[in-house]
């Protein structure tokens, strides 16, 4: 079993509470507080184009008072297949993981 962890779910799982631009996607994966998930412009974008080609992800130009347009994307419902798709398969990933890392009883009762 493995599991590919990236930013695709990431970025998927960041859409499923509503629509965002780039900015703010990157803004929130960093809100997390894990270095491990500092996002940077030339991944992020790549990759939202990428899951706009597969149909992940749905985006729009939306107009801004006194500055330029820009592009919001949304999540489709392919995109909400593929997330749950890769939530299950982490969740597989993560158990295996727990198992075999958490402390575990030897015969005599104690934990080794």
């Amino acid at each position: 079993m493995s599991f590919k962890g990236d930013l695709e779910a990431l970025v998927l799982g960041v859409l499923q509470d509503g629509d965002l631009h780039g900015y703010e996607i990157s803004k929130r994966i960093k809100q997390t507080g894990t270095k491990a998930l500092q996002v940077w412009e030339g991944q992020l974008y790549p990759t939202l184009h990428k899951l706009e080609k597969e149909g992940n992800v749905s985006a729009t130009w939306v107009p801004q008072e006194g500055k330029p347009p820009r592009k919001v994307y949304a999540l489709t419902d392919e995109g909400r297949k593929e997330l749950a798709s890769q939530l299950k398969t982490w969740h597989e990933f993560s158990a295996s993981i727990e198992s075999l890392l958490a402390p575990r009883k030897s015969v005599t009762g104690g934990v080794q």
